[in-house]
């Protein structure tokens, strides 16, 4: 039994995602309160494996069950509203939630059992972030310190944007990206936008089919070095298509990102786009 989680962290106090012995992660944090419920040592698969200090409203993962874990979830009861017994699978999620306590920091926000071929990683067919600036125009507000980075300039949000939409499409980001042995860094980047919110603050908007490591934190940087005038509109784009790393493209904090959304195909194209990820990526 493969069963789907839908989760959301503050990534503030985790030392990222994934499992590092005697660090605490989400990873590991999510899994000990499941196997609390379920029993044994589940292990999940997840979406994006975010770094430390990065946030999430909508990551996805998968935990498959043996049968003794499947028992223990269906055998598992949760009263709804009405006073009627709930879907026991549905009801894992706060389940879990309530064993991670009140406040925290991690929340499981809804269990499903996964349709055939699901893959919380392969099936996904794109992912989205949102990254937060503060300049001098919006100032620095203590209470979102934790999910914003703050910048003593004033940037030009039009030329950001400008900068941000002129990086998209299917591309070599070797430039943006910090390098991984056998780790492909050619990506399709759908989105990127700059807008400022209600009080001022410059949201980023990024959606591509996957991301390699600090991809967005570095190309959220490129952008504020436009906002601020150390670089061009042109100067990006020239800088993605040599593919070196550059010091005036900063890797920015990991405050300001938060993973807002994971994409799937419908379910019988679940178990093909699997496949099709695993096939190392190349350009056409």
């Amino acid at each position: 039994m493969r069963l789907r989680l839908d989760i959301a962290y503050d990534g503030t106090h985790f030392r990222g995602w994934a499992r590092q012995p005697g660090l605490r992660t989400v990873q590991e944090t999510i899994e000990a309160a499941l196997g609390r419920v379920i029993g044994g040592d589940p292990r999940l698969v997840v979406a994006g494996r975010t770094d430390a200090g990065v946030h999430a409203t909508a990551q996805v993962a998968h935990v498959d069950l043996d049968d003794a874990q499947e028992e223990r979830v269906r055998s598992g009861r949760a009263r709804a509203s009405a006073g009627e017994a709930a879907d026991p699978v549905a009801a894992l999620a706060a389940r879990v939630s309530g064993v991670l306590g009140a406040y925290s920091d991690v929340v499981v926000n809804r269990s499903v059992e996964a349709a055939p071929g699901f893959d919380a990683r392969f099936s996904a067919v794109w992912r989205r972030y949102s990254y937060r600036v503060a300049d001098v125009v919006s100032g620095y507000d203590p209470l979102e310190r934790h999910r914003t980075t703050s910048v003593r300039a004033r940037l030009d949000a039009q030329a950001m944007d400008a900068a941000a939409r002129a990086l998209v499409g299917l591309h070599d980001f070797a430039a943006y990206c910090k390098p991984r042995e056998e780790a492909t860094t050619i990506r399709t980047l759908f989105e990127f936008d700059w807008r400022r919110d209600d009080a001022g603050v410059l949201i980023a908007n990024v959606k591509a089919d996957a991301f390699c490591h600090s991809m967005v934190r570095a190309l959220v940087g490129a952008c504020v070095a436009v906002g601020e005038g150390r670089l061009g509109v042109d100067d990006v784009v020239e800088i993605r298509d040599a593919g070196d790393r550059v010091p005036e493209v900063k890797v920015l904090a990991a405050r300001g990102l938060t993973l807002t959304g994971v994409g799937y195909p419908t379910d019988e194209l679940l178990g093909s786009r699997a496949e099709q990820t695993r096939a190392r990526r190349s350009l056409p």
